[in-house]
Order: structure tokens, then C-alpha cells, then sequence
């Protein structure tokens, strides 16, 4: 059963009637009066309504998706895109539909093609300036342009991950594509979780073809309009793509595209199709000279959590990179402190994805100082797992998605941490469904806010995959502290059996329970300023870090 499907066995629809304010930022919350991405609604609110968003669970999913979407471009249509890795040859679908070629042949077919890439660090740093060079390249000798952007902050990074199709004459195929999936190597798995054949280098414990967890959402409706309003802001920054000397004499000698050429007029917005309403939330830092959009940056992500988190009562759903900082931990731990009836779940990688006697010690650190704050305030109503593959692999989770209340749910590209939450560009698609689910129970909080169907099942497909449940099998799922219950057992019955020695059949699920780090007094005091500094910087003015307000 898919989000666009009814479940057989529901009572005759309802539509919502409560306002989107009471979930949703207004316009005055985001906190961010230079962008245009609310006053271009006619309405001026801070979310379209009136949207079919989709997730798509895993890159083979969206790849796939993507490759029939591209191929479908005609002259004059157009694909915009930003990502923070693009390798020109990972595979969309099997021989032939590597990422640049299909890109290069939608700009040869007379495809309007813009892309704005992460410039990188350095790659002795292990990051990806040679591969987004490379796929840069390409797409501007088949006539499309891709610029190098380095506007962040020093050592931040352009984190959003969107491609938005446009089609005049044809809006009905209008769509873009949010979430956490890199145009990249490693991310092309599936539910069965083999891995990607084209992997980058991991922590061993991984294996040569690290198993991948991943979520994007595929939009259609008004939000596109919203979607690409993200990009033209960017696009259109009159700031140079780089301020540093070394950066300019790279781009000089290697005769770099540095100047973006005007974009055509923005099409009209699709028109609705759909039940959901949608809003975009971002962070952009705090720079010096900083974006003409967002002057001061924009946290309306960091904003929009501390306001829904306000709002939980039954189940906190997570899905998540890292989930470390103790200042993003605080929101999360005062919600559970002052409602004894609310859990939380968080699915989360059980190993760092890097192993290095400097990277590993601060990435244990970051989860330790977040979970032992959520482990104070909500004690036995915190559960943090880890996933595996039927072999016994640990699978990365990737996935950025939060689930509150089985009512408002976001997929995007940001983590729980400072970083993601102050420091680099991010993108993040909040939903909120008209259409009540049906399901017991009907307001699983105490507020008389009823579950959303988008919001539900997108926590019930996950929790099925997780479960090795058949889709359609919800058996104890809907409600929050069965479904609480059914995740432990499960976790519970797999620790034991690798605790025996993985003796006699595998039992189902690939769930297994998060052992939280522990580090020594003096690992602890040397990866501190390390991991405050480089792996998880805030990128807050002054005043807000003094506050610890976003």
C-alpha cells in the first residue's frame, strides 16, 4: 500500500479542518524576512497546500524515478539541481544511465540544465571537490552549466540535495525531488540492503559495499514552484562563488565557469492535485556579507522543531545520520520530561561511517552527549537502534526523517546536530495531510490532534522494513506504545541470537539495540574542541549562541 492509496479496511474519509499554524511556522516564525519564498504565495503564508508528496524509500527507488523523469524532458524544459557530492559516473538504473550522461543528454536535447554543486574541501580530506569538478565539467560541455559554489562558512558545506523539473505546456509533470540522497556512489541500495555496487570508502566494520538507508520525497503540486524559488535564490546570489585567493586562481586556470547566466522567468506554480500542505524549511548560517536572501541565515528547520516538539505527546519517530549535540538533544529532552506519556524512537547508524583514530573518537562523542541527555529525561521511553542486513551487515542510515504524533512528518537533508541545524545549507519538506487516518488510535496525543494518513504510513513503511513485516501487516504498529514494544522485542530476540553465537535460524527483523559509546576521561577532553570545532560547528550569531536560542 502506498501513501496514495486508502487502506481497505478505513471509515468513510475526513478531511482536516484544524490550522496549518498550530504545526506549521508562520511567516513572522521562520525569522527570515528577506526571502521571497512566502511573500510569493498570494496568500503570503509560510506553506503551499494543495500537494502529492511521495516518499521514496532508498536511492534505487528514487533513481530510478529520476532517470524515467530526466528522460522524459523535452526542448525547453528545464532541470535544476543542487547536491553536496555528485559522482559523474554512478548509475541511475544499470548500464548507460550514469549521472552525466543522462544530465548531458537532457542539455543536448535543448533541456535548460542549472546545477550548483558544493565546491568541497580539499580531497586529501576525503571529500568530493575532484568528483563535482568533474561532473561540472561535463554538464558544461554538453551545453548545460553547473557552478562551483563555495559560499558558506569556513569548513561548512552546501548540504541540500533537490533536482525540480519544469515542463511549460506540461505542468501536470511538473516535480521535484527533496531529501537526503546524493547524486553519489554508495547511495544506490534497496530494501534488501546488498549495498551499492559503486561504493565509497567506509569504517571496515561496513564491508566493501556498505549497505545504505535512505529517504527522499518526490513532490507534485504548488510546492515545486516553492522547490525552485529555493534554487533562484541561490542561483541568483550576486556574492562571488568564492571568496578565497586559491579558490579564484583554481577557477581562473581551469577556466571555471564563475558567473551565472540569467534564468529564464518562473513558470506558473502546478496546480493543486493533491491533499497535502507543505512547507520548506532551511538553514542558511550566519556569514559575514552574507546571502542577500537571508542575510542573518535562516533556521527555520531548528525553529520549526522547537515548535512541534511543543506539540508531542505519544511517539517521537527519528530516523537520522548522527542525532549528537546536546544543545539539539535539550528540545527534544524537555518534551519528554514534561509528558510522561511520549516515547521516542530513533533509528540511527550504530558504527561512524569513518574508523580514523582522529574521526571516530568525536563522532562517538557527539551521539554520547546527545543520548545521555534524552536518556536522563526520558529513562525506559527512549529506544535507539541500529540497523542490520540479513547477513549480519550494520546498514548506514542516511535517512533524515522525524515523525511526530503520526501528524507532521519531515524528510530532508539535515541531521540532528548543530551543524545541520545552524551551519551549512539545508533543505528540509515538512507535510501535513488533510486526510485523517482512520486507523485506531485516532488522536494518539492528548491535544485532539488526529493522525494524518501521509504521516502514518510513512512510519509504518519504515517500521515494516525494519520489522521484515509484509506490507499491509500493521498488527500492533498504529498505536505508540505497542508499536514501542514491538521494535524492542524484536531488537531484543536478534541481540540474543548473535549473543549465542547466531545459532539455529536468524530470527526476522533487522533491528539492533544502540550501545551507547563510551569514552575515557582523556579520549573524551582531546575530542571535544575537535568535535565542537570541525564536526559539528554553530553557525549562530553571537547573541543567539549566548541565549542558546535559534
Amino acid at each position: 500500500m502506498t501513501l496514495a492509496q486508502r487502506p481497505a479496511r478505513m471509515m468513510r474519509p475526513r478531511r482536516g479542518t484544524a490550522s496549518p499554524e498550530a504545526w506549521l511556522l508562520t511567516t513572522r516564525e521562520r525569522g527570515n524576512p528577506a526571502t521571497s519564498l512566502d511573500d510569493r504565495h498570494p496568500d503570503k503564508a509560510a506553506w503551499s497546500k494543495g500537494n502529492e508528496v511521495r516518499p521514496l524509500v532508498h536511492g534505487a527507488a528514487y533513481f530510478a524515478e529520476l532517470l524515467t523523469s530526466v528522460n522524459g524532458l523535452r526542448a525547453g524544459d528545464s532541470l535544476l539541481f543542487t547536491d553536496w557530492r555528485g559522482d559523474p559516473d554512478e548509475l541511475l538504473a544499470g548500464t548507460g544511465s550514469e549521472v552525466a550522461r543522462v544530465f548531458c543528454a537532457a542539455a543536448r536535447r535543448g533541456v535548460l540544465v542549472k546545477g550548483l554543486l558544493w565546491r568541497s574541501h580539499l580531497d586529501l580530506l576525503q571529500f568530493s571537490s575532484k568528483e563535482n569538478r568533474y561532473l561540472g565539467e561535463d554538464i558544461e560541455a554538453a551545453g548545460g552549466e553547473c557552478l562551483l559554489d563555495m559560499r558558506v562558512r569556513p569548513g561548512g558545506s552546501h548540504h541540500q540535495k533537490f533536482v525540480v523539473l519544469r515542463h511549460p505546456g506540461r505542468p501536470e509533470l511538473d516535480v521535484a525531488y527533496v531529501g537526503g540522497i546524493d547524486l553519489s556512489h554508495s547511495r544506490h541500495d534497496d530494501a534488501g540492503h546488498a549495498g551499492d555496487p559503486q561504493a565509497q570508502p567506509m569504517a571496515a566494520v561496513y564491508g566493501d559495499r556498505p549497505p545504505w538507508h535512505d529517504l527522499q520525497v518526490a513532490i507534485r503540486g504548488p510546492a515545486v514552484g516553492d522547490v525552485e524559488t529555493v534554487f533562484r535564490e541561490r542561483w541568483e546570489d550576486p556574492a562571488p562563488l568564492s571568496r578565497s585567493p586559491m579558490h579564484r586562481l583554481r577557477a581562473l586556470l581551469q577556466h571555471e565557469d564563475v558567473l551565472a547566466d540569467r534564468l529564464p522567468p518562473q513558470l506558473p506554480d502546478p496546480a493543486p492535485r493533491g491533499r497535502h500542505t507543505v512547507q520548506l524549511l532551511r538553514t542558511y548560517p550566519n556569514r559575514r556579507r552574507g546571502y542577500v536572501f537571508a542575510p542573518e541565515g535562516e533556521r527555520s528547520i531548528a525553529r520549526s522543531y522547537l515548535k512541534v516538539l511543543r506539540r508531542a505527546r505519544s511517539l517521537i519517530y527519528i530516523e537520522d545520520q548522527y542525532l549528537w549535540s546536546p544543545q539539539v538533544a535539550r528540545p527534544f529532552a524537555e518534551a519528554l520530561a514534561a509528558n510522561p506519556g511520549l516515547r521516542l524512537i530513533a533509528v540511527i547508524p550504530r558504527f561512524p561511517d569513518q574508523d580514523g583514530r582522529l574521526s571516530k573518537p568525536p563522532n562517538m562523542l557527539g551521539h554520547q552527549l546527545a543520548l545521555e541527555s534524552l536518556y536522563r529525561s526520558g529513562g525506559d521511553r527512549v529506544a535507539v537502534y541500529g540497523i542490520e542486513n540479513h547477513d549480519g551487515t550494520p546498514v548506514y542510515v542516511h535517512a533524515k526523517a522525524c515523525i511526530i504524533d503520526d501528524v507532521w512528518a519531515s524528510v530532508g537533508s539535515d541531521n540532528f546536530n548543530q551543524r545541520s541545524w545552524t551551519h551549512d545549507s539545508e533543505l528540509s519538506c515538512a507535510v501535513l495531510d488533510d486526510e485523517f487516518d482512520q486507523r485506531a488510535p485516532l488522536t494518539p496525543g492528548d491535544q485532539g490532534h488526529p493522525a494524518r494518513v501521509y504521516a502514518r504510513e510513512l512510519r509504518l513503511m519504515l517500521a515494516r522494513e525494519h520489522l521484515d513485516r509484509a506490507a499491509g501487516d500493521d498488527t500492533g504498529l498504529c498505536e505508540p506504545t505497542t508499536a514501542f514494544m514491538a521494535f524492542a522485542s524484536s531488537a531484543a530476540v536478534l541481540d540474543e541470537w548473535h549473543a549465542a553465537g547466531r545459532q539455529g535460524q536468524r530470527p526476522p527483523g533487522r533491528l539492533r539495540t544502540y550501545q551507547t559509546p563510551r569514552m575515557s576521561r582523556w579520549t573524551r577532553t582531546w575530542a571535544t574542541p575537535l568535535y565542537r570545532s570541525f564536526y559539528d560547528p554553530d553557525g549562530r550569531p553571537a547573541a543567539l549562541r549566548r541565549t542558546n536560542t535559534y
